[in-house]
């Protein structure tokens, strides 16, 4: 028997090469940091290839426990955890540091496909759906009081997974409205936003009125709706002020610009664009940005690990990137779709989203198209918790794809 078969060797390619060229890109920043990321990478291997001999059943069965042993991680965090760079999430042991919120996603993909795999589940029953809102809920709660505010976006991967089962997609026309509101009520006065949407709604009903069966329900849900949303309007300037000065900021940075942050939190984004557009559509050659060499972006190892590549591969090295992140994540939903069992299929959602959800938030906020949030590219960003938990979430999901190739059922 030819053991490779039903091993994806696309998306493993794929993953090793995204995983070398970080490494590279890591050590330009700094050779030090380099050379440890080479080390992470090479425990991950480790323990991909431990997962990979691992039976199959093994992570479905102790879907529960991972999932506890994750949240009980996070609340551990209020007692134990160490600040570091304003944000307390993170267990420090010696030199060796850990964010625990990259493990419990796994534990929370894991019990969320397990639950789904319940020949009993329907998202048409409330028990169901509100089940699942709970089990993404309780690890989402402690991140948003730690706060953790870029990992809490990032728990609306789940989200994506429940819609393949069958979720309405209202859920994400009803997000999209809410933010729209809120971010438009921070540049423009809320009464005219009410005003805006009042008048929005009422051409919606003049030009639909044959349609509308009109009762007590009907004129309470439409005046509801407009009332909540101009509740939110109302509260977004003293929501604003009331979040620290830092976080304020980095959401005011994308309507002022980061000019007017440049000693600030306008400063990662100023020189990080700068890098970027300074590397033209070649770039500058490995390890001759002058951006990075001159140290000017602050952790540019971590979350701006993406201008490094802007500057030194310049635009044709940064699109060569981007398209095979895109590749990589749109391998593992097909894989996924092509899963025999509900709960393969549940976790490649959830592990593909995850993925996407952090390459587009960090790519938007190095870009400036995204206010300044702690998301790491993922395998790219330098950390042993980042890279050790997606190698994880690859182990296990190519790990379940082989099995499933290979099973006869």
């Amino acid at each position: 028997m030819n053991w490779t078969q039903g091993l994806d060797k696309l998306g493993l390619g794929l993953y090793m090469m995204i995983c070398i060229f970080a490494i590279a890109n890591i050590y330009s920043v700094e050779a030090e940091l380099g050379k440890k990321q080479l080390i992470f990478f090479c425990i991950s291997l480790v323990v991909g290839f431990i997962i990979f001999v691992t039976r199959t059943k093994f992570f479905e069965n102790l879907a529960g426990i991972f999932y506890i042993g994750g949240v009980l991680l996070l609340v551990g965090l209020f007692p134990f955890g160490t600040e570091i760079l304003g944000q307390k999430n993170w267990y420090k042991f010696g030199s060796i540091t850990m964010q625990p919120v990259e493990f419990a996603k796994i534990g929370t993909a894991l019990m969320l496909s397990n639950y789904v795999a319940n020949p009993d589940f329907n998202l048409k029953y409330k028990k169901s759906l509100w089940t699942s809102i709970l089990i993404i809920g309780i690890p989402a709660v402690v991140v948003l009081a730690i706060p953790d505010v870029g990992s809490l976006l990032v728990f609306g991967a789940f989200v994506i997974a429940l819609y393949r089962e069958g979720l309405s997609g209202w859920v994400f026309g009803v997000v999209a409205i809410f933010a729209a509101v809120f971010l438009t009520s921070i540049a423009i006065n809320p009464w005219y936003v009410i005003l805006g949407m009042v008048s929005l709604v009422g051409i919606l009903i003049l030009f639909n009125q044959s349609r509308i069966s009109w009762n007590i329900i009907t004129i309470s849900s439409i005046v509801g709706v407009v009332g909540v949303l101009s509740a939110l309007a109302l509260a977004t300037p003293t929501v604003l002020e009331k979040l620290p000065k830092h976080q304020r900021e980095r959401i005011e940075v994308l309507y002022k610009g980061e000019k007017a942050f440049r000693d600030t939190s306008g400063y990662n984004l100023l020189y990080s664009k700068t890098a970027i557009g300074s590397g033209g559509f070649f770039g500058k050659g490995y390890q001759q940005g002058s951006v990075t060499k001159g140290k000017f972006v602050p952790e540019q190892q971590t979350d701006y690990i993406f201008c490094t590549v802007g500057e030194e591969w310049g635009f044709l090295g940064s699109t060569i990137l981007i398209i095979a992140y895109a590749i990589y994540i749109g391998r593992i939903y097909y894989l996924s779709e092509t899963q025999k069992t509900v709960f393969n299929r549940v976790f490649g959602y959830s592990f593909a989203s995850i993925l996407l959800l952090h390459f587009t938030i960090n790519i938007g906020m190095v870009m400036g198209l995204f206010p300044t949030v702690g998301i790491p590219l993922p395998y790219f960003s330098y950390g042993g918790s980042s890279l050790l938990a997606f190698s994880i979430m690859t182990a296990i999901f190519f790990k379940l794809n082989y099995a499933d190739k290979n099973s006869l059922v």
